[in-house]
């Protein structure tokens, strides 16, 4: 058994549970709650519906007693795959990645494969889910490498890390907004890839996340 197998065992060992993301609860018990002060909501409005997101405010009472709007959008949390694959030219191990055009940012980005969970599912269920409908690849064994809030001065929104092993090539069911070609990195030269511009912060997170994981 080599290392990554161990480190991928142990990873999977803690997380025995597949975790349900959910959409965000103001009532929930907070992970840290401030010291000295309870930053009280006096309002909180949705001012409009996308049907991808929701923006809204919340007026808090500050430290120092005077009250601001601190504006949110609320999405749905989304999984990041890091899948390895042998590569095509000389089969050592590589990451599977996504050449696809973002027009948010307008730029061709190269990433990891990504998508948003769906109800009912885990970060792993839409891991392998978004991996096998992007890329083509059924994954033997997909674990949950890490979740987290993002971008927190401005999104009510959650990420899960996924690591995929043990791929075997299946039909893609791509939705009608993706237009993307699939590609394989070599794993030494995977995060240098994701550094070049225009670099993105969730296909950067996965791989470094399961370079410390001892998973590449």
């Amino acid at each position: 058994m080599t290392e990554r197998d161990d480190a991928a065992e142990e990873s999977a060992a803690s997380d025995p549970q597949p975790r349900v993301p959910g959409e965000f609860d103001p009532d929930r018990t907070p992970a840290r709650t401030p010291p000295d002060h309870d930053w009280s909501v006096l309002e909180s409005n949705a001012e409009y519906e996308t049907g991808w997101y929701t923006g809204g405010y919340d007026r808090v009472e500050q430290p120092n007693g005077t009250t601001k709007d601190y504006y949110w959008a609320d999405l749905p949390p989304a999984v990041v795959v890091v899948a390895l694959t042998a590569d095509a030219a000389d089969g050592e191990d590589a990451l599977v990645m996504v050449d696809q055009y973002r027009p948010t940012i307008r730029e061709q980005c190269l990433e990891l494969p990504a998508g948003i969970v769906e109800d009912e599912e885990s970060y792993t269920t839409a891991g392998a889910r978004e991996l096998r409908e992007e890329t083509g690849f059924e994954a033997a064994g997909v674990s949950l490498i890490e979740e987290f809030w993002c971008s927190t001065g401005v999104l009510r929104h959650r990420r899960g890390i996924v690591f995929a092993e043990g791929l075997e090539p299946v039909d893609r069911e791509l939705d009608d907004n993706e237009f993307l070609s699939v590609t394989t990195v070599p794993i030494d030269e995977a995060l240098g890839v994701a550094r070049r511009e225009p670099a993105n912060d969730a296909t950067i997170e996965g791989i470094l996340l399961a370079q410390a994981d001892g998973l590449l």
